[in-house]
């Protein structure tokens, strides 16, 4: 149950200080007219903000105990989640401009981190390390399908590309820090823990973002069996938000299991061209 990083040595952890759709109008159904796509994408949007505070402070807490390559590391992913983190503050004040009401949302979130940060901090880093991959396999999806926020406005559609090439990319920094920090544990006692956190957290997330996408939909008056119905071929049958990553999510459970066992950065720099989301530097080289 062993393994060496598989990070690759010449990964480049590019922070790029975007912003976006600042002075657009975006219409309440802004996922293209699609209730649900909208209120599951506006319920994901309501936890990063707090959620990626709490990423940055799980993993910068083991900054200095780690190789200066990681180190380096988890300054640019710092960097990239900060940045997240503005743009989702942004963009969550459209959707509360949209007339939504989020406030319940972002205090469950509020209160279920609290009880995080109660936690031992090792305990925390591996919540992280859970959630990274979540987000880490919803990017990859989203930019392997290709047809993902068909609809949307080019400054949304851009956002969230923008977001998912970043999320690939320091797919591995807290797993690789979970693994250096654990590294005097047996392997099969690291996996084990990694794995029932891996468990817990993906019941917590797909019970939280689906109640958190009802709730958005009885905003609009979409309620009952014919919204959780809606719900649940939009998460299960097309386009399966929840059903394409399956096999990317049990990738996590296999002992010797790393983010980067899949080097997929081919899809980064395609993403990079086809949306202009290339830094200058980048181009350049």
């Amino acid at each position: 149950m062993t393994a060496a990083t598989a990070t690759p040595a010449d990964l480049v952890i590019q922070p790029r200080n975007l912003r976006f759709g600042r002075n657009e109008r975006r219409d309440r159904w802004w996922y293209g007219g699609d209730p649900v796509a909208t209120a599951f994408h506006n319920a994901m949007s309501v936890t990063f903000p707090q959620g990626e505070a709490f990423f940055i402070e799980s993993v910068r807490r083991f900054r200095d105990q780690v190789p200066p390559a990681l180190a380096a590391q988890i300054d640019d992913f710092i960097k990239q989640e900060v940045h997240h983190t503005r743009e989702h503050v942004a963009f969550n004040r459209a959707v509360s401009d949209a007339g939504y009401e989020t406030k319940a949302m972002e205090d469950w979130v509020r209160d279920r981190l609290a009880e995080s940060r109660q936690q031992h901090p090792v305990a925390q880093l591996c919540v992280t390390v859970a959630l990274e991959h979540f987000t880490a396999i919803f990017a990859h999806r989203m930019l392997k399908d290709g047809d993902a926020f068909a609809g949307a406005s080019e400054e949304a559609r851009r956002m969230w590309v923008w977001h998912a090439i970043e999320e690939v990319e320091h797919k591995a920094v807290a797993f690789d820090t979970y693994m250096h920090v654990t590294r005097g544990l047996k392997p099969a006692k690291r996996w084990m823990i990694r794995s029932l956190v891996f468990w817990k957290v993906s019941m917590n997330f797909v019970r939280g973002r689906s109640r958190d996408t009802l709730a958005l939909l009885a905003q609009d008056g979409i309620t009952g069996l014919r919204a959780k119905a809606m719900v649940f071929w939009y998460l299960f049958g097309r386009p399966g938000a929840l059903r394409r990553v399956f096999w990317l999510w049990l990738s996590y459970f296999r002992p010797g299991f790393h983010p980067w066992d899949h080097d997929d950065r081919d899809l980064l720099r395609a993403a990079e061209a086809k949306y202009g989301l290339a830094m200058p530097e980048k181009l350049a080289a």
